[in-house]
């Protein structure tokens, strides 16, 4: 059994897909965001960065007690290694799914979670900060665009974690000011992994805790108001 501390964003999305396509047992602990759970002690103690996905898992491969993970790569690795799935195993190929699941943690993620906040959050308007994020999420767009192109995945003809990781956060394309039809082979690709059984299961497993309520100014506050004072509490 695996507990999973989530609340349905992207990064929380990339978890529940690889659960749903390894068909392993896990159950989900909401971790709401806006109401500041990610600050409780408890929470903490597995995930020091206060930011979700977390997980435990109950029966870790060496047969030792619960180990806790965060960083939603990190935890991506770390099921791929303990199933043997959604991970080559040759040289090349564990090089090739790193490089692009690095790429995500490090660029794709960050860049267009700034073009989430300046745009949708952000209280006062700034044009500078919402043009410099929108056009870096173009350009990574066109980078995976390129990548994809003549290949199936982003590694070649295997879904794997790279996969994962990337998806999620193509998903809100529109809200990020960004227009599929402009990367034909990321739309194709974007499309097909939407078909798959398991990320329709995965999106549904978020639904119970989905809203369109607008973030209040409250959320906001908890959301993107953080010190070092949150950390130490």
């Amino acid at each position: 059994m695996i507990d999973l501390y989530y609340w349905p964003t992207p990064n929380g999305h990339k978890v529940t897909l690889f659960l749903e396509e390894a068909g392993l047992e896990y159950k989900i602990h909401p971790v709401n965001i806006g109401a500041g759970d990610q600050f409780k002690p408890d929470f903490l103690a597995i995930s020091p960065n206060n930011r979700m996905p977390a997980i435990v898992d109950h029966a870790p491969a060496d047969g030792g007690e619960p180990i806790s993970i965060f960083e939603s790569g990190a935890i991506l690795l770390y099921l791929a290694e303990k199933t043997g799935s959604f991970l080559p195993q040759d040289l090349r190929g564990r090089k090739t799914v790193m490089e692009w699941l690095f790429w995500q943690v490090g660029g794709l993620g960050p860049m267009a979670g700034q073009n989430h906040h300046f745009v949708q959050y952000a209280p006062e308007r700034i044009p500078y900060a919402m043009e410099r994020y929108v056009k870096e999420t173009n350009r990574l767009y066109g980078v995976l665009n390129k990548r994809l192109e003549g290949r199936e995945f982003i590694a070649g003809d295997v879904y794997s974690i790279a996969d994962m990781a990337c998806y999620p956060w193509i998903v809100p394309w529109e809200r990020q000011q960004q227009d599929l039809n402009a990367f034909p082979n990321l739309k194709r690709w974007f499309e097909a992994i939407r078909q798959r059984p398991a990320t329709a299961a995965a999106y549904a497993k978020g639904e119970p805790w989905s809203s369109a309520k607008p973030m209040s100014d409250e959320d906001k506050k908890v959301l993107f108001g953080q010190t070092s004072d949150n950390v130490k509490r």
